[in-house]
């Protein structure tokens, strides 16, 4: 049964990466009739902050955990399962000064384990989610793609990139959604800005 982990990191429900995600869920479940689908809302359920409890687990032996290290470790473990449990991951990300959202970076933070989701051995870093695919949805209120003016402020799709990369997760489309302040300002009604950032999700999530 295919599975697919829908991950969203807005603070705003009414948000445009919001419901472009839900359309490429809706359009994945017509695709995938007998497919299960993960929600992770990061923003009503934020992970916790890395401390020193957290880093201390990690490099614990699981056999040799405190039951205070395991519980340390426990939504670290969720998130990780759900990682290695869906085939296919669509990602909802609102450009937050340049970058991902705070709650995204504290889930990277949180996946991002040594023997859980990459190892390191004579040739260097490997990772191991290997054969999924990703979607990563931006929004910005600017214009900030690669090739504009702006483009080098763009701190997103690079990191993501590399981030995801380096968990062995190598077929990644980005789909973007620039210029959303059209929108606020009244310039560009939402249906017609979204319209074809839609047919592109679509195509993608068919």
């Amino acid at each position: 049964m295919p599975t697919l982990l829908h991950l969203d990191s807005s603070p705003l429900e009414s948000s445009i990466s919001r419901e472009l995600t839900r359309e490429f869920v809706k359009t994945w479940k017509a695709a995938h009739p007998d497919g299960a689908v993960i929600e992770r809302d990061l923003v009503a359920h934020p992970p916790a902050l890395i401390d020193a409890i957290w880093v201390g687990s990690v490099h614990t032996p699981e056999s040799a955990r405190t039951s205070e290290q395991a519980a340390a470790l426990a939504i670290s473990d969720q998130l990780i399962a759900e990682l290695e449990t869906a085939d296919e991951y669509i990602l909802g990300v609102a450009m937050h000064n340049f970058s991902v959202p705070s709650v995204l970076k504290l889930w990277i933070d949180q996946i991002a384990r040594h023997g859980r989701t990459f190892t390191y051995d004579e040739s260097g870093a490997e990772g191991l989610l290997k054969g999924k695919k990703a979607t990563i949805v931006i929004a910005s209120g600017g214009v900030y793609e690669v090739g504009t003016p702006a483009g080098a402020m763009n701190f997103v799709e690079p990191y993501l990139k590399a981030v995801l990369g380096f968990l062995g997760i190598t077929d990644v489309k980005f789909v973007t959604a620039s210029g959303a302040s059209q929108v606020m300002r009244g310039t560009i009604d939402r249906a017609t800005f979204l319209q074809p950032v839609l047919e592109q999700l679509r195509t993608v999530a068919a």
